[in-house]
Parts: C-alpha cells; sequence; structure tokens
C-alpha cells in the first residue's frame, strides 16, 4: 500500500517543486531589477554645503546622471551614506 502511494504521488510532488522553484526564480529577478533610486548631489560651488541640489539617480552602470538629464553638471552620490562628507561616488541616469 505504501509502495503505490508513494509512486502514485511522486509526479505530483515533483511537479510542485518544479512550480515553485519556478516561481521563486522570477520573483527574484524582480528584486533585482526593481532596486530603489540613489539620490545624487550637484556642486552649487557653496564651499559650506557642496553637496546641496538633489537629482534622482540610480547605482547601475550606464549614462551619467546630471541635473537635467543629458545636460547640466553631473552629479555624484555620498561616499558613506552613513556618514556624509564629500560627494565622489559616480551615479548613473535612471531609466
Amino acid at each position: 500500500m505504501k509502495t503505490t502511494f508513494v509512486k502514485k504521488m511522486m509526479p505530483a510532488a515533483v511537479f510542485v517543486l518544479a512550480i515553485s522553484g519556478a516561481f521563486l526564480t522570477t520573483s527574484m529577478q524582480q528584486a533585482e531589477a526593481e532596486r530603489p533610486p540613489i539620490l545624487g548631489y550637484v556642486d552649487n560651488h557653496d564651499d559650506d554645503n557642496p553637496c546641496d541640489i538633489q537629482v534622482s539617480c540610480k547605482t547601475e552602470q550606464g549614462d551619467i546622471c546630471r541635473l537635467n538629464g543629458d545636460t547640466g553638471p553631473q552629479a555624484f552620490a555620498y561616499d558613506n551614506p552613513n556618514s556624509p562628507t564629500s560627494c565622489l561616488r559616480e551615479v548613473y541616469r535612471p531609466d
């Protein structure tokens, strides 16, 4: 009786495992693709606060993030977001 039950249920169990693996893989790929934007900053030539003008950018490589899209000054992110002291990290334009 046990052998018959196992033989009949094994294909169903393998099918369920395969389907759940496919869904998990798809959800992990979407999680990687949907990274939140990072704030870039443009130097306004003020010595007291050089990272002043905020621009929405991303960290994945692409076109350089600039204040006015394709033109304007280049935006940079803080080197260390936990201790913002200087903006030297290169960031890229969001899609």
